[in-house]
């Protein structure tokens, strides 16, 4: 069984590498660009290279801009977090804020991936919190272990 907590969350700058897409295009291989992103994060050694990262940042995905909820257009920044935006990097900032923390453990990207349909899933129940569609991020704690925090109205 997977636990659910509500946490409280302070403001964090992300910088990194940004993608746009919707999650439509993400189940298609030709059309998905999550993948693809994050394969050029860590190709390029980003998380060393981004200026200014925080000592112990964990990797950070953020998903913000979006166009409407979970079946628009959104954001996604593969990224560190820095004090300050990081010159030749985008940069968001995580909406501070009551979040939902969703956990993945095993094998990535198939346990993220799982991850988010227990979100989808959960947040289609009667009676549930409602998504704020503002700033949700995963957070890498370990190569087999991360969290995925959902902002909540």
């Amino acid at each position: 069984m997977h636990t659910i907590k509500e946490q409280r969350v302070a403001a964090t700058r992300v910088c990194g590498v940004k993608v746009r897409t919707r999650n439509a295009d993400e189940r298609q291989p030709s059309s998905a660009k999550i993948g693809p992103m994050w394969q050029q994060f860590f190709a390029e050694g980003f998380y060393e290279k981004i200026p200014g990262k925080q000592p112990e940042s964990p990797v950070y995905g953020v998903y913000s801009g979006y166009e409407s909820d979970a079946h628009g257009l959104f954001d996604v920044t593969a990224g560190v977090s820095t004090p300050s935006p990081a010159q030749g990097f985008d940069s968001v900032v995580i909406e501070p804020g009551r979040y939902l923390v969703f956990e993945a453990h095993g094998p990535m990207p198939d346990a993220i991936i799982d991850a988010w349909e227990r979100v989808w899933v959960y947040f289609e129940q009667p009676g549930v919190e409602a998504r704020a569609f503002v700033t949700d991020f995963e957070v890498y704690q370990a190569d087999n272990q991360a969290l995925i925090y959902i902002g909540i109205r």
